[in-house]
This record gives structure tokens, sequence and C-alpha cells, in this order.
């Protein structure tokens, strides 16, 4: 079953990322904006066959969602598999650094991770099968795009990814308001794996016990916690910047 990508940012890194596009959709009078202009010139470059529709067909297509005039239908997407992750940062001679999502369930806080993680040097991220957002149309554009430059896993039990990480001498950090450790404070170089919760629940129980420490983001306003996406990337950052740190990069 053919998916959609909508939004010129995400089709453009679609095009760019080598992923099969089937063909791509255009709404009437746009042609000559600069930004279709690119996208055409790659379709082009790749022999994608270019339909020129009215506005109203990609309406339907992307259930009402703002698409800028420009809709690309590509293959169903193939997950990565945890050992591609790790293949990877083999590969570039790198610590391995993972994001591992436990029932993340909204996708515009999906799409923000993948982008944050995707910016920050992550080799991978791993998301459940069952009970979470799955990689959509509106996750890649949330992204930017971002979902088609990184490996995602989905994988069936994320407990067992934890051990199997843990196995490989992989440390593997939660965040969790119930943490005792400040997240500036954590060890967050070397081979790493960071957990983030669910938006309402935070990490669940067994992913909890299983994780090697949980850390905490600290709080001095009235609100007693932070969107899921901005913890996540606030944690992402700080591992970048201390792993930047002991490699001497500025």
């Amino acid at each position: 079953m053919p998916e959609y990508i909508w939004g010129r940012n995400p089709v453009s890194e679609t095009l760019q990322s080598g992923r099969h596009v089937q063909r791509l959709l255009l709404a009437e009078g746009v042609r000559d904006a600069p930004a279709i202009a690119a996208i055409l010139k790659e379709a082009n470059q790749r022999h994608i066959p270019v339909d020129v529709v009215p506005r109203h067909r990609l309406d339907q297509i992307s259930h009402g969602a703002v698409h800028q005039g420009c809709i690309a239908q590509v293959e169903e997407r193939t997950y990565a598999g945890l050992d591609d992750i790790l293949a990877l940062a083999e590969k570039k001679q790198e610590a391995p650094f993972i994001l591992i999502l436990d029932a993340i369930q909204d996708v515009n806080n999906l799409g923000s991770l993948l982008r944050t993680a995707e910016a920050a040097g992550v080799h991978g991220v791993v998301i459940p099968e069952h009970r979470a957002a799955e990689v959509n149309a509106t996750v890649v554009k949330t992204s930017a795009g971002a979902t088609e430059h990184i490996l995602i896993a989905q994988e069936t039990n994320i407990t067992r990814v934890i051990d199997t990480l843990k196995e490989q001498n992989i440390w593997v950090v939660g965040l969790a308001g119930e943490g005792k450790t400040l997240y500036t404070q954590a060890n967050l170089t070397g081979p790493l794996a960071l957990v983030v919760g669910n938006e309402g629940k935070g990490l669940g129980r067994l992913v909890r016990e299983h994780c090697d420490v949980l850390i905490k983001l600290p709080m001095f306003g009235r609100v007693n916690s932070l969107n899921a996406a901005v913890a996540g990337s606030i944690s992402l950052y700080e591992a970048l910047r201390q792993r930047e740190a002991q490699s001497g990069k500025k």
C-alpha cells in the first residue's frame, strides 16, 4: 500500500534521501514557486513521474493537512533493525548514541524527537511496535524530513532491547522526574542509550527498572514537568555537549 509525504521540505528531504518515490503530485499553479522548482529538478534527475492535479485532490490525500501544494507517493517504510544502528556506529568509528522512545503516542512529539535526534548525531532511534505512534506523514512533516535521514528501528519489546544493549556495554539512561541524578551530573559520554518515556505515564515500570540510571531535569517554576519532546531534546543536547567536550571538538 503506498504512503504519502506532504510539505515542500519533507518532500525535498525524501527526494535527497534516496528513498524510492513512486510519483510526485503538485497542485495546479505551484510549479513556478522557487522551492517547487528545486523539487522538480530533483524529480526529473531521478525520472520520477510528476502529476499536476487540482488542489482539492491533495487536500483529500492529506486529510486536510497543510501540504503546500506538494505530495510525494512513496514506497512503504522499511524500518531498520537494532543491529543496523549498532553497525552504523561501528562504521563511523563512534561510540553508539541511541535514543529509545518508550510508548510516545503523540505524533508531533515523535516528529520533534526524531528531528532533534538527527540533528544531534544520534545513530538511530528505537520505537515500540505496539501502543505507540508510528512514523506517518504527520511525523515526517513535524520532523522536517529528518525521518528520511536517520535509522528508526521498531521493536516489540523495549525491555529486551535495553538488555541487549547492556550486554554490549552500552550505558542505558532513563529520563524520569523521580530520578536522583541531574542530567548535567550524569556521564553521558561513551556508548549511550537515552530512554524517553510516555507523555503521561513516563517510563514504564519494567523499562525504568532496567535502566542503569535515571536522570532528571531541574524544575524551578510552578509546572512540575516538561513536554516529552522538550525534555528529551534537552537531554540529547546535553549528551552531545559532553561527547563533544570529551572528544575535544568545539
